[in-house]
């Protein structure tokens, strides 16, 4: 993954004798401490995009096309020149290299982990966006699954807000702001087991229909 745990705490060490701003601190935990690869995303304003374009279909929303991406195992120094060519920028995480996702509505989310914590299975970070979606990180390739994986355990046929999001997706990363709405926040906030060994959407994918399927009706 690129980091250590000496790098762990050179990190947290590193944050605090610097004083660098909390995006940048935020933005090195998530490539050095959890593996992840960033992007700097465009935020909105008024309804404008900070991207520039007129028509943009997802104000605030997308990655900024012209930046390039933070890799996993950036450090602190990295992570901060890199930022410092994007000033504002919010931070989004391309989905598909270290994780899946799971969507689902956020009400039926928090009411899903509430199940799935007592049924002591393994989870991986969740978020909710300020739109009322949550997101369940999974492990990478487990969204391809998902239809197999649907029809193998009856809800094939059923009118589920439940999708899955794969390679060439990016998900609002907390504490960012995403579409002009407002922030992104941890349901469940990520460690190292989770953040880098996200589990397999089947485990999680029977709760997480069943509450959404309720939810719905």
């Amino acid at each position: 993954m690129g980091f250590t745990i000496g790098g762990i705490r050179d990190l947290r060490s590193g944050s605090r004798r610097r004083g660098r701003t909390s995006e940048c601190t935020a933005v090195a935990e998530f490539t050095g401490l959890w593996g992840w690869d960033v992007v700097p995303g465009a935020r909105a304003e008024a309804g404008a995009c900070s991207c520039g374009r007129a028509d943009c279909a997802a104000p605030g929303a997308h990655p900024l096309g012209f930046a390039p991406v933070v890799p996993a195992g950036a450090t602190l120094d990295e992570v901060s020149a890199a930022w410092a060519e994007f000033p504002g920028a919010a931070v989004m995480l391309p989905v598909g290299r270290a994780f899946d996702v799971i969507e689902v509505a956020e009400s039926a989310g928090r009411r899903a982990l509430i199940r799935l914590e007592r049924m002591g299975l393994p989870l991986g970070p969740v978020t909710a966006t300020p739109d009322g979606r949550a997101h369940f990180f999974v492990a990478p390739g487990s969204t391809a699954q998902l239809p197999e994986l649907l029809y193998r355990m009856g809800w094939d046929d059923a009118s589920l807000d439940l999708h899955g999001l794969g390679p060439g997706a990016y998900v609002t990363a907390p504490p960012s702001d995403r579409g002009g709405l407002g922030p992104v926040d941890w349901l469940r906030s990520p460690d190292l087991d989770s953040a880098t060994r996200p589990p397999q959407a089947r485990l999680l994918l029977g709760t997480l229909a069943y509450v959404a399927h309720r939810s719905r009706a």
